[in-house]
């Protein structure tokens, strides 16, 4: 390793560490994401209401629903009586920053408190079957001052007014059925109050309806006194059981990254962490590799050509007609054999006729061809130039 690639080294792990040590002590950014999970300690998480639900709801047994409102309800749902009734009475408690109970769930829940029992919904906005059942409506103010402060109804619970604008939103009840519903609260509006708090009866029970869910998050409840306003919206509650439904509100969330198993466990997490730190001091040991130079081989040139003609000037510069034409006559036996498969041991007719048919050449240029060497064969005579042109101008226009 050469020094220059040492220093490259030595910078990069003094950088790596200062970028560890800067992000370790630097505060972590506010995460102001309306989560409303009970585990979550963020702005808007329910940790804190999770944790003190026991002393803002005294005199009330609190159980978690970890199911659907449906699957709970219909369980609890007694078949055997001559009328049908539940086996839990009380309260139906769901806080949520948008409405998430699915429909089945909503109309069970309805049924059960049309069979003397209550809900408390807190939310800011409802689906249709509220608006249809109870006759209500809402609406929304859009005011871009946004401030909004939170009231009760009732002057013996206080007339004090409570900043809700952190987290809060503009929805109000825009009209309502004045001859069954009772108004709780109130909230500030763009020019006047807004209703934001009902009791709606049904049937033998009754809904309370909340637009401010924020009130119950971990901002306002530890902010000033605001937990006095969650404490006040919650009094109208009856005592008795509360059935606080948590479902997909628990904050249990399993990873879908296929190395949760290996981050989960301790040991694996660091041979994981190791191994990639290993990668890249490989990636930085051969990075400036240098790649040998490859030498430009050039191919063997093909001197068959002029050896050829290198024998060939040799046998003609001697005067040798002969054995020139006893080669070519060779040579070409030799190709008749090999590439037509007709047996040369005697050039007669039936030869003539098996070469024409295969090569397709003229019949008279193979006799005369097969003339020429026959006659060379037998010939006693030294052959002259003439004599070579010829015989190699009958064997070009056969294998040509």
């Amino acid at each position: 390793m050469n020094r220059t690639l040492k220093i490259y080294i030595f910078l990069l792990v003094i950088l790596v560490a200062g970028v560890i040590y800067v992000d370790a002590v630097r505060p972590k950014p506010v995460d102001w994401s309306p989560s409303y999970v009970l585990r979550d300690k963020i702005p808007f998480g329910l940790y804190v209401f999770d944790q003190e639900s026991k002393t803002i709801l005294p005199k009330r047994n609190i159980e978690k629903v970890r199911k659907s409102a449906y699957e709970f309800l219909d369980e609890n749902y007694d078949y055997n009586q001559d009328v049908d009734s539940y086996k839990v009475k009380g309260t139906m408690l769901s806080i949520c920053d948008t409405y998430i109970i699915d429909d089945e769930s909503t109309k069970e829940m309805f049924y059960f408190v049309s069979h003397g029992n209550t809900a408390f919904i807190s939310t800011q906005n409802l689906p249709e079957i509220f608006t249809d059942s109870l006759n209500i409506k809402l609406d929304a103010d859009f005011d871009f001052k946004f401030q909004i402060d939170c009231w009760l109804a009732n002057p013996s619970l206080g007339s004090q007014k409570y900043d809700l604008s952190k987290g809060g939103n503009n929805a109000y009840f825009s009209s309502i059925d004045t001859l069954t519903t009772t108004i709780l609260g109130y909230q500030s509006g763009k020019d006047n109050k807004r209703v934001n708090f009902i009791k709606v009866p049904y049937k033998k029970g009754n809904f309370y309806i909340h637009l401010q869910p924020n009130a119950f998050t971990n901002y306002q409840l530890l902010k000033d006194n605001h937990y006095q306003y969650t404490e006040k919206v919650l009094s109208y509650l009856p005592n008795g059981n509360i059935y606080w439904l948590v479902n997909e509100q628990e904050g249990v969330v399993e990873s879908g990254s296929t190395l949760r198993y290996i981050m989960s466990q301790p040991a694996l997490k660091w041979a994981w962490y190791l191994f990639l730190i290993g990668m890249v001091i490989f990636m930085i040991f051969n990075a400036k590799r240098r790649q040998r130079v490859i030498p430009i081989i050039k191919p063997l040139p093909n001197t068959t050509v002029d050896f050829t003609k290198t024998i060939g000037n040799l046998y003609y510069q001697e005067g040798n007609h002969q054995n020139l034409i006893d080669k070519k006559i060779i040579y070409f036996l030799e190709r008749v054999r090999n590439e037509y498969l007709i047996d040369t041991a005697v050039l007669d007719e039936n030869f003539i006729k098996k070469l024409h048919a295969k090569t397709g050449k003229e019949i008279k240029d193979i006799e005369h061809l097969v003339y020429l060497i026959n006659y060379q064969k037998k010939s006693y005579h030294q052959s002259i130039e003439t004599d070579l042109i010829e015989i190699n101008k009958a064997i070009e226009k056969i294998i040509s």
